[in-house]
């Protein structure tokens, strides 16, 4: 895995006095959010921009608190310190997270994939042909109760301008091959 940073979550206000922060976590689940001690921070405006500034950072502290998570990072005194950093993004190498099952996947690696659909053909020979067809590249992901969703949005060179929600099932997504940055899915192109 490379060492490019991944953000898994961001500051969403102060919390109390005592500089300690409210944080929306982008982990599944929300809490392993707090399993990443050693990370990397930027603010919110160094973050828009074309080279955000990441600078070392330490979680000393942090819980799960009603339906979010709040935390305390090293350097944060007091609620001053905090209001004059302002609103941060936190990040870590993506060297440092867990492998996977084989054909397990993070979402950071599915968006940006090309997306085709296999509809096999009969050649005129008796032989099955594969033809491919462009839906559009990954977009991003939707998490719902039941399964995740692939928004597929159009791309140069895809079949059409439409935007698809594709259900992450293995009977739709049929294959991904992260080196061609591509997956296989089994849908109906005219959904």
């Amino acid at each position: 895995m490379s060492d490019t940073y991944l953000v898994i979550g961001h500051t969403c206000g102060i919390y109390g006095l005592k500089g300690w922060v409210k944080v929306k976590s982008f982990t599944e689940p929300d809490n392993n959010f707090l399993a990443y001690k050693e990370c990397f921070i930027c603010t919110a405006s160094s973050y828009s921009s074309p080279n955000p500034s990441w600078q070392p950072a330490k979680i000393d502290n942090g819980k799960v608190h009603g339906k979010g998570l709040v935390a305390k990072f090293a350097g944060f005194a007091d609620r001053t310190a905090v209001e004059k950093f302002g609103k941060f993004f936190v990040a870590i190498k993506q060297s440092e997270l867990p492998e996977l099952k084989e054909e397990e996947y993070y979402w950071h690696q599915l968006e940006g994939l090309e997306v085709w659909v296999v509809n096999p053909t009969q050649a005129e020979s008796d032989n099955k042909a594969q033809e491919r067809v462009l839906l559009g590249k990954v977009h991003h992901l939707l998490e719902t109760g039941s399964n995740d969703v692939l928004v597929v949005q159009a791309s140069e060179g895809s079949l059409d301008d439409k935007e698809r929600l594709l259900p992450y099932r293995p009977e739709v997504v049929l294959s991904v091959d992260l080196k061609s940055a591509s997956m296989e899915v089994d849908w109906d192109t005219e959904f």
